[in-house]
Formats: C-alpha cells, structure tokens, sequence
C-alpha cells in the first residue's frame, strides 16, 4: 500500500485558513526570488509546479495566494499522520514527509487489504483533517502509480493479474524516477507510454542508459522487488570525539560541534534525507554522560542545525568540568530534499549550498568549511 497526502503543504494551511479552500494556492517565498515548495491543483490548472520560480509561478497565475510556509506546522502534521499509521499498520516505512509505505501482506486472510486499507485511509482523513490517496498492488513501483492515478483524494487497487493492463496505456512519466532528461531520450526513440517501453528488449535499455535502463524496463513490465523498510524515529545518523585530554575550552568545544554538524548535513542532502531530532552528548571527565535533545522541522541545513545543536550544547554544559567526549546526533531520518524548508526569498541560499555540495562531492567531504567551524591559527 502506498499513501501518499495530497498537495501536503497547501491542505496544512486550508486546515488553518478555510477561505483558501478552492482558491489557487502556492507556497513558497513571498517575492519573485523564491521558488515554488507547492502548490493547489487550482494553480496547476495554470501550469505552475514544485520547484518552479516564483516570479515565472505569478506570471501564469495572477490571482494566487502565495503563502510563505510553515514547516514547523507541516512537521507537525506529517507526524500526527504517521502516528495514525503506526497504531494500525503491522509493517511502513515513512518514505518522505507526505507518503509511506505498507506492508500489509496476509491481511486479506483477516479483513481483506482493501477493506482494511480504506479504513485507514478513513481513520487518517477523520482524526487529521487531511486528504489522502492511495494505490494498492503487488509491489512499491504499482502502487505508487495507482496512488498518482487515484488522485485527488482517491483510491485504487490494482490486483495482480491487471498490473499490464493498468500500466501499459499510461505515459512513461508516470514511472517514479523519469525525470525530464530521461524523458526527452526516450521520446526521441518514439517511446511515450509504458506498453512501449516494456516491450524493448532489455539489453537495449542498457546500452541507452545502463543500469537505470534495466532498472526502468523491470518497472514498466511491473517489476520491483524493493521491500518495504521499517521505520523507526531512532534512524539516526551520528558522530562524536573523545580527547585525548579533558578540555574545558568552550570555544574549541562549540567549534568542533558546528564541524561535526556541517559533515552530518552534507551526508544528508548527499543521501536526500531530512532530519527532524537533534541531541547533543558530552561526558565529563569522571565519565558521566549526558544528552539534550530537540524536535525540529524537517531539515538538512546547517545554518539551521548548528543554531540548534549549540544552543543544545550551552544548555547541557552547565557544571563546567573538564570533557572527555562531545557528540552529536541527527535523527528521526526522512526522505526529501533540501528546498521543503526553504520558503523565504532564497535563491542566493539554494545556490549557496548547491556550489558547496557540489565542491564537496568533487574534492571530498572536507573540501570547503564553514569558518565557524575551523580551528583558529594564531
């Protein structure tokens, strides 16, 4: 089963503010300089879409009411429905803050997975307020598709026997992962719907795109073996250091933190995942140890973390004894991508962070700091 809420961000706000509901909405900055994080299906009628300008956004669409965004509101949200799913389902996996998986093999012997799937999707709608969709079938690929076709707020199942039949008249880019690049390729080669490409031979898919060819072809024949990994709000990702002598230096101390906080980010943005618990760890040097942490909106900046973690810090050191240890910890690990928390007027940040990535990726993890973070020469 694949769930998946429907244009997230605009329903949070219409939760709040009624007078938006069937007007054309769009998040993201409120000046020309942002981008677009979401929009209504009123604004898409008008071609606007995620990730679009804002100033090309308003061109197409005069009349829209463009919201700044909130995340912590969003955050919020996202987990009041993932609490819904933990109390019913027997296995999901959170794949981003507006979709998850299940796995409810077996279920039909009990209720049937239909049944008990509008149930839930029920229950969800009734105790959040938001709409929701979902596809059900045999395996991630099928059910994500049948959730895009069930939309807005809908259902659909696609038994076994009927999974060729519901893919093959669909458009290639109904296939999760065509993007626009790999679109336009197969366009050329006259391919536009499934039933097309599932009939290339698969060798050919390979010479024109390797691995990822196999990987599109199995998709379009329905293939796809991934299985739904169980989330827990404990995925974590961390690190700490131990000193070969207590220090009690609270400048070298808050330096090497931001560090330790600007690496786990970029492992972050590198693997598309968004944090949203930070914890901060020291140990004294008579080997107490002691942890604050804090929820957060869904993010993977390190402006926005290191803020967090050394405010952590400030208010966890407060018996000032010499430390053996500091660590950090970023957890309650989602999917998603850098640009949801960002709704200001933030092309200089997205730019920003892109060139410094990018430095990295090329020259290694440790290529550019932020100065904050780096040890004083004197």
């Amino acid at each position: 089963m694949h769930l998946d809420l429907d244009t997230f961000f605009v329903s949070v706000e219409r939760l709040n503010n009624s007078a938006l509901i069937g007007k054309p909405v769009i998040i993201g900055g409120l000046s020309g300089r942002g981008v677009v994080a979401s929009c209504s299906y009123e604004a898409r009628r008008y071609g606007v879409h995620s990730a679009m300008p804002m100033r090309m956004a308003l061109n197409l669409c005069r009349d829209a009411r463009v919201i700044r965004g909130d995340m912590d509101s969003y955050t919020k949200y996202s987990r009041l429905v993932t609490d819904v799913i933990a109390d019913r389902a027997p296995m999901y996996e959170k794949a981003s803050i507006d979709e998850h998986y299940l796995d409810i093999s077996g279920m039909d012997r009990f209720i049937g997975c239909y049944k008990w799937s509008h149930e839930l999707r029920s229950s969800i709608i009734r105790e959040t307020g938001l709409p929701i969709s979902f596809g059900l079938s045999v395996n991630k690929t099928v059910s994500k598709i049948a959730t895009g076709e069930a939309k807005p707020n809908g259902e659909k199942e696609v038994p076994r026997d009927l999974v060729q039949p519901f893919l093959n008249p669909l458009s290639i880019k109904k296939i999760p992962g065509v993007g626009d690049k790999t679109c336009q390729l197969l366009h050329s080669m006259g391919v536009f719907t499934i039933d097309t490409l599932s009939g290339i031979p698969p060798e050919m898919m390979q010479n024109v795109l390797g691995k990822s060819g196999i990987d599109l072809w199995k998709k379009a024949n329905g293939i796809d073996f991934t299985p739904v990994v169980l989330y827990s709000e404990e995925k974590s990702i961390s690190t700490e250091r131990t000193f070969e002598t207590d220090t009690i230096d609270v400048q070298m101390l808050e330096r090497l933190l931001i560090g330790m906080v600007e690496k786990l980010a970029f492992k972050l943005r590198k693997h598309q995942k968004l944090a949203s618990v930070v914890t901060v760890k020291i140990r004294y040097a008579n080997f107490d140890t002691h942890t604050l942490q804090k929820k957060i909106a869904y993010t993977s900046f390190d402006h926005v973390l290191m803020d967090i973690a050394r405010d952590l810090f400030r208010r966890l050191y407060e018996r000032r004894m010499l430390i053996r240890l500091i660590g950090v910890k970023l957890g309650g690990l989602i999917g998603g991508v850098q640009q949801l928390d960002l709704f200001d007027d933030n092309d200089k940040m997205i730019k920003l962070y892109l060139s410094m990535d990018k430095i990295r990726m090329r020259f290694g993890s440790d290529a550019v700091h932020r100065a904050s973070g780096v040890e004083k020469v004197v």
